[in-house]
């Protein structure tokens, strides 16, 4: 491990897709349940940019490429073990499934284990049918799982000005809350992220999704702070290299500038160690006194 700009390498292992529409392979759901990695559900409406976000984010694939995925036709499982910190599943459910039903075997899916479920909207189409189906979804997994945490993507928001993006998201937690209310839901806890393939909004938004799935979090943050406070630093991150997620953050106010800073030179110096670094940038470095992440200032 290192200690300043590096970090850990993440790998995720996708499963083949099928050509065809196939429903969800219980048997191997069943055995990843088992697993003591928590999970991350992905869901939502067809097209909507679920498998475009995980690709990005964890497989480091350009946005670009994205528009050759084909659209998926199953559940697709991927491990993410990056380091102790980052250790979960992350359960890519295709479009077409009624993530309300019997068909995706819900106390399986949502028992326990199950540590947030993120929900992605395509934010330039017509997505009250997506938070109708949000809604039933979070009454189904609620009920069997209290203490799940509740994530919306309002994704590809690139080409929306500043105040289309605010409008989109008032508009949406409007409409969700008032369909939460009505099922007697209004209790349930939802966050909101705006999120763009194109930007670095997707990785922020996930880097809050992973944080709930940290124990040492409060501990990462005391820590961090001391850090701050002892070396007169204006801002420190725990990051993962690969998909440029922050495990963690110091107390301040987060500057998504100085988030991008970070994730770029994150950035650079990756490519300059594939290129100078040799055999010896696949070796963990044994230099800094802390295990995981980098801390970037």
């Amino acid at each position: 491990w290192e200690l300043g700009v590096g970090g850990a390498d993440l790998e995720g292992r996708a499963a083949p897709m099928s050509p065809h529409v196939a429903p969800p392979d219980v048997t191997r759901m069943a055995s990843s349940a088992e697993s003591q990695h928590p999970r991350v559900l992905l869901m939502g409406t067809r097209r909507g940019g679920k498998s475009s976000i995980q690709n990005v984010v964890f497989h480091r694939m350009s946005p670009h490429e994205t528009l050759f995925l084909e659209s998926t036709n199953r559940t697709i499982k991927h491990d993410i073990a990056s380091s102790s910190f980052l250790r979960f599943e992350v359960w890519d459910f295709p479009g077409h499934l009624d993530t309300a039903s019997a068909a995706i075997n819900p106390e399986l899916t949502y028992g326990s284990g199950c540590g947030a479920l993120v929900w992605v909207i395509d934010a330039q189409s017509d997505y009250y049918e997506a938070l109708s189906r949000l809604q039933a979804t979070i009454a189904v997994a609620h009920r069997i799982n209290p203490t799940i945490v509740f994530e919306v993507f309002l994704h590809k928001v690139d080409l929306f000005t500043e105040d289309q993006r605010v409008e989109c998201q008032r508009d949406v937690q409007s409409h969700l809350a008032d369909e939460m209310e009505t099922a007697c839901l209004g209790q349930v806890k939802i966050n909101f992220h705006l999120t763009s393939i194109y930007d670095h909004s997707v990785f922020e938004a996930f880097s809050k999704v992973a944080q709930q799935l940290v124990p040492q979090l409060p501990s990462l943050e005391k820590l961090l702070d001391i850090l701050v406070t002892g070396c007169r630093i204006e801002k420190a991150f725990l990051f993962d290299v690969v998909s440029k997620i922050y495990l963690a953050t110091d107390s301040s106010p987060v500057d998504m500038q100085s988030y991008e800073l970070c994730a770029d030179m994150i950035d650079v110096i990756t490519d300059v160690s594939s290129i100078y670094g040799g055999d010896e940038a696949e070796e963990p470095a044994t230099t800094g006194a802390t295990p995981g992440a980098t801390s970037t200032s």
